[in-house]
Order: structure tokens, then C-alpha cells, then sequence
């Protein structure tokens, strides 16, 4: 692992230069430009908090605010967002840049590195608009600017970890990378990103603590639409599993590297 690191570190400049070529050329043809990064998830947030909202009259406990689903809706959509971007992007990675490997002689471990830095961009930018509409809806979250960099760390600890196996997985079981988009709708409802736990029947309540998303996303929530300082227990949780994940992809790639350009 540490040879791996090592390797990255040397083509540190390379990475640093792909991560503003790759958000540069994403929006080069674009007129609004950067903005599309903010578009996509506020609109969703939009969409359900006024079904939610205005169309159910659905209430939320513990928010005294005419906007709270909206609040609570962008809170959720932060977190999974990011999880979800790493995630989907991590699954072919090594796929879409097979002839780059096969061209190129440089630390394929690189390439993780290069979406993890893009999507924190990405994220970081969502992350102070959010603040910014929180202002104008006049819900402030001190502790937002506290907690908000510590559980995005955990996320994209865990999204790399699992990232990296599945994407080290789907070179040689190109399977993996049909059926991940439905598991990711799965896993999208089976976490309140979108409904609160309270809503949920009690026999059921339990089932949520094993995904590993409820925790982080409540977590999320927690600072974020009541300003109060996240369960400690499921953050660490989070935190380890995402550390026995990248752990375990770091050794998957280091025996499966030498095949991968093969495969490819």
C-alpha cells in the first residue's frame, strides 16, 4: 500500500493537472458552465420537497420552518450525492481508461485519485450553496462548518473503498457494473434521503442500521437540518468499514494490476 501511495505522490502533478483538465473540459461547451454541478441535485430537491411538501402537506417533526423539507431533502441529497458520484464513476474507471493505461506508463491508482479530487470540487461547491440557500431561508447551522468536512472524509472513505473493489471487480465481471445502477436505487429508498425515519414502521426501523448510508446520511441530517452534533457510534462505524474496504481494495489491486491491462 505504501508503494502504492508512494507512486501516486510522484505523479502528484499529473493528478492535480487531470482533476482541473477533467473540470474544465466538462463544462467547456457549456454557457452556464459549473453550474450544472449545483442544477442536478437542487432540482431534485425541488421536485420532492414541493410534492412532499405543498402536494402531501407532509410535515416534519422538530423543524419549526415553512421550507423544512426542503432543508431536510438538501441535507440528505449532499451526502448521497457524493457517494453516488464516486461510487457510479469508481465502477468504470479503469474500463473507460483502458487504452490510457495501455499508452501511458503511470500509477493506475492514480485514476481513483483523480475522481475522489474532482468529486470533492464538486461537492465543496454544492456544499456553499446549500449554506447560501440555508441563509436566505433563514436556517442557520453553526456547527454545519464543524461536522460537514469530518463526515464528508468518512464518505469519500467509504464510496473509495467500495468504489475501488467494485471497479477492480467489474474489469474482469463486467456484470457488476449492469447491475450496480439497481442496487443503487435500492439502496437510494432503503435510506432516508428522501422520508424520515420516523415514518417508518418500527419492525422495519431496525433493518435501516445495517445499511451503512443510514448512518452517514442521518448523520448528515443531524448537523445539518437540526444542528446537532452527529451519533458518534454511527460515524465510526462508517468510518471503519470504509477503512476495511479501501484496505481491501488497495490489495485487490495490487494482485490484480498486473492482469488488468489484459483484460482491458
Amino acid at each position: 500500500m505504501l508503494g502504492l501511495l508512494q507512486g501516486a505522490w510522484r505523479y502528484r502533478h499529473f493528478i492535480t493537472s487531470s482533476i482541473r483538465n477533467e473540470f474544465v473540459t466538462r463544462f467547456a461547451r457549456s454557457r452556464i458552465g459549473g453550474a450544472w454541478v449545483i442544477i442536478h441535485p437542487l432540482s431534485m430537491v425541488l421536485i420532492y420537497a414541493l410534492i412532499l411538501s405543498a402536494v402531501l402537506s407532509a410535515k416534519l417533526p422538530g423543524i419549526d420552518n415553512q421550507y423544512a423539507y426542503a432543508i431536510y431533502l438538501t441535507a440528505g441529497m449532499l451526502g448521497w450525492t457524493l457517494f453516488h458520484e464516486m461510487l457510479n464513476r469508481c465502477l468504470g474507471i479503469f474500463i473507460e481508461n483502458g487504452n490510457l493505461m495501455k499508452k501511458m506508463v503511470f500509477p493506475k491508482i492514480a485514476l481513483p485519485i483523480i475522481i475522489t479530487g474532482s468529486s470533492l470540487i464538486n461537492n465543496v461547491i454544492l456544499f456553499a450553496v446549500i449554506l447560501i440557500v440555508f441563509a436566505v431561508l433563514g436556517h442557520f447551522v453553526p456547527l454545519a462548518l464543524i461536522w460537514v468536512p469530518i463526515l464528508t472524509a468518512v464518505c469519500v472513505l467509504f464510496a473509495l473503498g467500495l468504489g475501488l473493489t467494485l471497479g477492480i471487480l467489474n474489469v474482469f465481471l463486467r456484470d457488476i457494473g449492469q447491475v450496480m445502477p439497481i442496487v443503487l436505487q435500492f439502496l437510494f429508498w432503503f435510506t432516508p434521503v428522501v422520508y424520515p425515519v420516523s415514518i417508518v414502521p418500527p419492525a422495519l426501523q431496525g433493518w435501516l442500521a445495517f445499511n451503512p448510508l443510514y448512518h452517514l446520511i442521518t448523520a448528515y441530517q443531524s448537523v445539518l437540518v437540526y444542528g446537532q452534533a452527529p451519533s458518534l457510534k454511527g460515524v465510526a462505524i462508517v468510518a471503519l468499514l470504509g477503512a476495511i474496504l479501501l484496505a481491501f481494495g488497495f490489495i485487490l489491486f495490487r494482485k490484480a494490476s498486473p492482469e488488468m491491462v489484459d483484460a482491458l
